[in-house]
């Protein structure tokens, strides 16, 4: 290889190298409040995971120079470009690994915003925590645009083909702040789970076997597995946060006729119309009470079926008439992962009963320091309840979930392991605040 193709990829692969030591770990230029922080098992995991990325690019950096001036220097121009290529591709990957926790991150910076993120960080903790079942990733919320929420999971690939080590939860900025804005996130946290559990599987061989079956609506059950996914991830939001997360739904669902009732058959979501009505179904048979029965029925009149095309209303009547006997599938089959039990059986359901909720809420509605005190799911679901029997107008409502993020971002940058010195004066200071923001 002659002396100017050597000269060019030398310069070339050190002006990579100085590029890579631009990026710096994110807690030497992420500038937030303390209570904005995302948890320290989340920083921690990230900047260990970017910092190997980076580690590996400056090896492979510095072994294409020293080959340069060794075994390269007798090579083809060609050989030595593709070797120079392949380093563009892995330090382009190493800037998309660290663009995806920007744009998680960066948010933490803004007034208001990213405590309200932090605080929606430990909803998502707390919707995703199942002692005893696995070691639940550190989770980390964001708002982007458009009216649906989003997760890149923990452990799946992220460019260049490493494992992403937390769970990064997008959250459309037109439901902050209220209720519907948990409905959203702990549906995303539900698609962590069902990974996690390795629920999706066995329920899609099961599913399957129904398909099988001669039945006149054995085409139901190709749709119930095909949407699976979503259904699981739906349950997940229906148990933790009960009719809160229904509600929710119907705000994002509420679109124009043609959206709500069109059938897509290569959509992994179930049909919207029939999706809260089977949100509806869930929550009876998680939460029994007249107050499922009464909100599908209202759903459907805003959605009537009477002007519907003949053929789409006869599916879409077929699957409602077959939603009790796949919900009947779903909760009776037992699973692997939860030790032989079923999906309703692990969920700690005696809480978030209406009755149970509306008392609490009586009890609790002037009282944020001790709303604050409880579970974010719990919280939400009371809140939720305490909006679905007219007892909560959306002005208090969204005031109320303000003090309550703040607080429990509070808690969580006050409360941190890591740091005791900094526990002991948050058990003192954390009353007082309480106050503050009542």
């Amino acid at each position: 290889m002659d002396a100017a193709a050597i000269w060019l990829l030398k310069q070339e692969g050190r002006a990579l190298f100085t590029r890579v030591n631009l990026i710096k770990p994110f807690a030497l230029h992420q500038p937030m409040v303390p209570a904005a922080a995302v948890s320290l098992s989340a920083q921690r995991a990230i900047e260990r995971y970017l910092a190997r990325e980076r580690h590996a690019l400056r090896g492979d950096i510095q072994d294409f120079l020293s080959a340069l001036d060794g075994k390269l220097r007798d090579a083809s121009p060609v050989e030595a470009q593709r070797r120079f290529s392949l380093l563009r591709l892995k330090f382009n990957a190493v800037l998309s690994q660290f663009d995806i926790f920007a744009d998680a991150l960066t948010q933490r910076s803004s007034h208001d915003i990213g405590v309200w993120l932090a605080g929606l960080d430990s909803i998502a903790a707390d919707a995703l925590a199942l002692p005893g079942y696995y070691q639940a990733p550190p989770v980390i919320c964001y708002l982007d645009h458009g009216i649906g929420a989003a997760i890149r999971r923990a452990r799946t690939r992220l460019p260049g083909g490493s494992e992403n080590p937390v769970a990064i939860i997008r959250i459309p900025r037109e439901r902050m702040i209220g209720s519907g804005i948990a409905s959203s996130l702990v549906h995303e946290v539900g698609h962590q789970a069902a990974a996690l559990l390795d629920l999706i599987q066995p329920l899609r061989l099961t599913l399957q076997q129904h398909q099988s079956r001669p039945s006149r609506a054995f085409d139901s059950w190709i749709f119930w597995e095909r949407w699976i996914s979503e259904i699981l991830a739906d349950f997940w939001s229906v148990a933790r946060l009960g009719i809160a997360s229904t509600l929710g739904l119907i705000g994002v669902m509420s679109l124009p006729a043609p959206f709500v009732l069109r059938v897509g058959l290569d959509d992994p979501h179930p049909i919207p119309w029939l999706r809260v009505k089977l949100s509806c179904a869930m929550g009876q048979r998680c939460y029994p009470h007249p107050q499922w029965a009464a909100l599908a029925k209202l759903w459907e009149s805003f959605y009537p079926l009477d002007a519907v095309p003949d053929e789409k209303r006869q599916l879409l009547r077929r699957l409602e008439g077959e939603l009790e006997n796949f919900l009947d599938v779903l909760f009776g089959e037992k699973f692997q992962s939860l030790n032989g039990a079923t999906l309703l059986a692990v969920m700690d359901r005696e809480d978030r009963q209406p009755a149970h909720l509306l008392a609490q809420y009586q009890q609790l509605r002037d009282q944020t320091r001790q709303l604050s005190s409880l579970p974010p799911c719990l919280a939400f679901a009371m809140l939720g309840q305490a909006k679905a029997g007219g007892l909560l107008e959306p002005e208090t409502e969204s005031h109320l979930l303000n003090q309550l993020l703040t607080h429990w971002a509070l808690r969580h940058s006050l409360l941190s392991p890591a740091h005791p010195a900094r526990s002991s004066y948050a058990r003192e200071a954390l009353p007082t605040l309480s106050r503050v923001l009542t």
